[in-house]
């Protein structure tokens, strides 16, 4: 049986799940099961009120009956170019393994409800995946004993620190989510976690890397990085009205937590975006690749190790310490912490106050005893 596909609508100001789907006698029947249920013969689909409550209700009426199809309903947040390929209904889709368990529908159901990032559903469910066939019973059944001796078992074969955490947190998404039970969990022993200090790059060698780089699209991308203090993916989800050359903002869109923030908009580089944008004449994103996509990660990365290359910097330049250089510097030159914070977007202070470890206005007024012989 076909999929239905779901599609955000807007009637009066309001808004609406769109539910398309081909004629089909049993697809009618439990549409018209749906609370408020309508058609417009002008969109030639049905649609419902949009709310969380209404999209679980469409999961569970066409479990087992046919998949509903929501890359274009969770477009923004689903849909990554730098992993255009990954979709949730291929893990449904999969062909069974003798031997192998799968995870669960209601677990797929939870992260598209919840509206998680490709990324992290992909990794919650390869992460959840080892759990439930590592342990060879029933995950209903499952008792802290059990997840702390799978813990034991991760630690005993040297992964990271955050691999461990990433394969609880798959394990808590479940019991405490899926099944709806909070705080079940509570017991864990997590990894310490280390405090490493942020690389930072001189202002000297940036303006190498920048000065050093020709195209114009590379150029910019390195000078949006450094001075808004952007993430990586953030950059690529960039849209060409998210610049404000007028209040001199940059509108970062559902940022790390899905949140809304503004960052600073250089001067030096909406000079260099204005000749960027006659040259490539973007249509959507601000920096797009081939067909007018997303441009991809792998590119960013590529480009910001090779102009650290032409820099000669000593070690690998990556697009976050671009961001940890962003935020040292304000530090630097007296701004504020707490607007530090803003910038970045972080959620807490504490974060933050990393920068005040590796910020040097502090150190140079103090005289080293060495220099005093």
């Amino acid at each position: 049986m076909r999929p239905i596909k779901l599609r955000h609508i807007e009637f009066n100001q309001r808004s609406f799940i769109g539910i398309q789907f081909y004629p089909d006698k049993v697809i009618q029947a439990l549409i018209k099961q749906l609370p408020d249920v309508k058609w417009s013969k002008e969109l030639q689909l049905a649609y419902v009120p949009n709310s969380k409550h209404m999209v679980h209700t469409i999961f569970q009426l066409f479990k087992n009956v046919t998949w509903v199809d929501t890359s274009l309903f969770y477009k923004s947040q689903l849909i990554r170019k730098d992993n255009p390929e990954l979709d949730i209904e291929y893990f449904r889709n999969r062909t069974p393994i003798p031997g192998k368990h799968f995870i669960p529908d209601s677990y797929l159901d939870k992260l598209v409800i919840k509206r998680y990032s490709i990324n992290t559903a992909r990794t919650y469910i390869f992460a959840f995946e080892l759990f439930i066939n590592y342990i060879k019973k029933p995950i209903n059944t499952v008792s802290e004993i059990d997840i702390n001796e799978y813990i034991k078992h991760l630690i005993h074969q040297k992964k990271s620190d955050s691999s461990i955490n990433i394969a609880i947190n798959s394990i808590k998404f479940y019991y405490e989510v899926v099944l709806d039970r909070p705080n079940r969990f509570y017991r864990f022993d997590r990894p310490r976690k280390r405090e490493r200090l942020p690389k930072v790059i001189s202002t000297e060698a940036i303006g190498k890397m920048i000065s050093r780089t020709e195209n114009i699209k590379h150029k910019c991308i390195l000078m949006l990085l450094y001075s808004s203090g952007l993430r990586r993916q953030e950059l690529l989800n960039l849209k060409i009205e998210d610049i404000d050359s007028e209040r001199m903002l940059i509108r970062v869109n559902d940022g790390k937590g899905k949140k809304t923030r503004f960052t600073l908009l250089s001067e030096t580089l909406l000079t260099s975006l204005r000749i960027y944008y006659k040259e490539y004449r973007p249509r959507y994103y601000l920096f797009e690749g081939v067909k007018n996509q997303q441009y991809s990660a792998e590119s960013v990365v590529k480009l910001t190790r090779r102009a650290g290359i032409k820099a000669s910097i000593n070690f690998s330049v990556t697009p976050h310490i671009l961001r940890h250089s962003f935020a040292t510097h304000l530090l630097e030159n007296g701004t504020d912490l707490r607007y530090i914070q803003q910038l970045l977007g972080h959620n807490s202070s504490k974060t933050t106050e990393i920068y005040t470890h590796v910020a040097n206005h502090n150190f140079k007024k103090i005289k080293n005893p060495l220099d005093m012989l």
